[in-house]
């Protein structure tokens, strides 16, 4: 299934409270629950006035119904085409 990294612009974003951020996590989750798709929200990291997500979907139309569904912003979702790390360099 394809990745892909969702960029989503929300002014505070750092200043989230712990509590805030599972209630953000739990509205995703249930959305998640009832898309009827094959989806996997991977990781969400937070910085600056921004949350960076990585989830899998069929498509990046998936992807934005997840965001409306939500009620969160999706400004930027990007197709991850590969990966590279430390372990990159020995193969």
């Amino acid at each position: 299934m394809p990745r892909f990294v969702i960029e989503r612009n929300i002014p505070g974003a750092s200043e989230l409270s712990p509590r805030q951020l599972s209630e953000i996590a739990a509205k995703s989750n249930a959305v998640v629950a009832r898309l009827g798709e094959p989806y996997v929200w991977d990781m969400s990291y937070v910085a600056g006035d921004k949350i960076y997500c990585i989830h899998e979907a069929e498509s990046a139309e998936v992807i934005y119904r997840h965001a409306r569904e939500g009620g969160f912003p999706a400004d930027k979702v990007t197709e991850i085409v590969a990966t590279i790390g430390p372990q990159t360099a020995k193969a």
